[in-house]
């Protein structure tokens, strides 16, 4: 039940490769070229001079005002970035059509509840994954990937932990704005809006589109030990839209996820709760079956209320 009409040739089902390479060749060059302009306005925008900028960039994290220049840069660079992409892709390249108003006639506020109720079972669920992601273990003869992947996590987690480190109220906005709002509009946008959509059309297949799509949302994150939750949490946003036929439930329900683990931290970087960010060591496996039976009923009901009379998908 997406929304992606175009006649456009390129984005015919036999051109499916070209299509997909001028995807990702426009996606890096808007990254890369809206990244750009955001460092380049850190240096004016908050006092910091560009050695500093370019300490900060490498690791150094005890810079003022560090915090709130890389969350600048990530809403630029990264959130508002996908956005930027998928329209250039959407309205240029492809010259689609999603046909918003219709998606917004879809949009109804009681299948809004029973989606956060999904959103927050996929929550539960996905803390098993976690779990069982974290303590992945590579043959020997893989050793020398594993301890890249390794090495590689722990610099993102690290960039993370400095981005999450919330301290006043200020800092707080800026986080649920950049890593809630930014990214699910941009990320949702592209991944489930226009990839998502494509995929459904060149394998013609619903399911296809959407497994597909999670796993590549997954991937360009690069948190090895974070992939399979991630694909899962992609998964959930891909049949939200798939069975809605609108993206306003996908992006409102990631919206919800970033920002309630910002809350989280934030609050927990206060001493009002005990949470963190990092602990894979422990896992409730009732609180995880129970949340995904919650997912399934919630999906389940998500689909009846929203599929035509005696519809179908591939």
């Amino acid at each position: 039940m997406e929304i992606y009409e175009t006649n456009s040739e390129i984005a015919q089902r036999k051109n499916w490769l070209l299509s997909l390479i001028v995807i990702v060749l426009v996606a890096i060059g808007v990254l890369v070229l809206l990244q750009g302009i955001a460092l380049a306005l850190v240096p004016v925008l908050f006092n910091i001079p560009v050695e500093d900028l370019l300490g900060l960039i490498n690791g150094e994290f005890d810079v003022p005002n560090g915090r709130m220049a890389m969350l600048f840069v990530q809403g630029i660079g990264s959130g508002i970035g996908f956005w930027v992409a998928a329209w250039v892709i959407t309205r240029f390249i492809d010259k689609a059509d999603m046909h918003w108003d219709v998606q917004n006639s879809r949009f109804q506020w009681n299948a809004l509840l029973i989606v956060l109720a999904i959103t927050v079972g996929g929550m539960f669920f996905n803390s098993l994954l976690v779990y069982l992601n974290s303590n992945l273990a590579l043959p020997e003869s893989m050793a020398g990937l594993e301890a890249w992947m390794k090495e590689t996590e722990e610099q993102l987690m690290e960039l993370t932990k400095f981005l999450t480190d919330f301290q006043t109220i200020p800092e707080l906005v800026t986080g649920i704005l950049v890593i809630g709002v930014f990214a699910g509009i941009g990320e949702e946008m592209f991944f489930r809006g226009l990839v998502q959509a494509k995929m459904h059309r060149y394998l013609k297949s619903g399911h296809w589109g959407v497994w597909l799509t999670a796993i590549i949302f997954s991937a360009i994150h690069l948190q090895f030990y974070g992939f399979l939750p991630r694909v899962f949490l992609g998964a959930i946003f891909g049949y939200l839209y798939l069975f809605t036929g609108s993206l306003l439930y996908p992006i409102l329900a990631h919206i919800f996820n970033n920002s309630f683990t910002v809350i989280m931290v934030y609050l927990s970087n206060q001493g009002m709760i005990d949470f963190d960010l990092e602990s894979t060591d422990d896992v409730s496996y009732s609180a995880a079956f129970l949340g995904l039976l919650v997912l399934v009923v919630g999906i389940y009901y998500l689909k009846k209320i929203n599929l035509p009379e005696n519809g179908k998908l591939d």
